[in-house]
């Protein structure tokens, strides 16, 4: 018997996902559902880069079998179905370091008016809107890489995402013009991600489910998440 096709959709998002030389992707995410499909007795599956725009439409369309984690979110149920939650995450604000004492949050942000860079149709988007950011001083790009450039080039004044993915990136690009300021609880409390399944292909997700039981939190998992540099408690 064949081995069963499964295709991995990931983003250009360290320490989560990247692409690494040659095609390969790397990074935790990726060890994860490796590790987890192995234990399956899928030992080979297709990756396929990706924008976050495209994740769950290309799962709704059978492009691809399952993605990197994201947030799970009611919006995002209608639409596809969710392995159990693999990490819980905190946001952060990447802005210019002259910035970091100005800029400390959310409401920060809206009450200097300054503008915000989000990846469109991302958690922090509505998070920012939450807070009084008016609409127009939203500036949504498509990628990590745009967000980032926005804040360099002086069109946003702060970009949001989860303060492991600032972490990741000023660890594979430093830069001291940079500097991530974390967002306190009391606006953006920890939240869970999950690997997000096609619902055709919900008896994969089940297996799948059942494997990451015996990974996640196992000596092997925490030493992994480590190396990646996330801190006890996020996983």
């Amino acid at each position: 018997m064949s081995e069963e096709r499964v295709v991995f959709a990931y983003l250009d998002e360290p320490p989560f996902c990247w692409p690494a030389a040659g095609g390969t992707a790397q990074g935790c995410d990726v060890e994860l559902v490796t590790a987890a499909l192995h234990a399956l007795g899928i030992t080979r599956f297709e990756q396929r880069l990706t924008t976050f725009a495209e994740l769950l439409p290309g799962l709704a369309s059978g492009r691809w079998t399952l993605t990197t984690p994201l947030f799970v979110t009611s919006e995002r149920q209608q639409l596809v179905d969710f392995s159990r939650p693999v990490w819980a995450l905190s946001d952060g604000l990447l802005v210019r370091t002259r910035d970091r004492v100005r800029l400390t949050g959310y409401r920060a942000v809206a009450a200097a008016a300054a503008r915000l860079a989000v990846v469109a149709a991302q958690v922090q988007e509505q998070a920012g809107l939450a807070a009084g950011i008016a609409p127009e001083r939203m500036i949504r790009v498509a990628t990590q890489e745009e967000a980032v450039n926005a804040i360099r080039t002086g069109r946003a004044d702060a970009y949001a995402s989860v303060a492991m993915a600032h972490r990741g990136y000023l660890a594979r690009e430093p830069d001291a013009e940079l500097a991530i300021v974390n967002v306190s609880a009391s606006e953006s409390v920890p939240a869970a991600g999950a690997f997000a399944f096609g619902k055709q292909n919900a008896a994969l997700r089940q297996r799948f489910d059942a494997a990451l039981e015996g990974l996640v939190g196992s000596d092997w998992h925490r030493a992994m998440m480590g190396r990646h540099g996330f801190p006890a408690g996020e996983y």
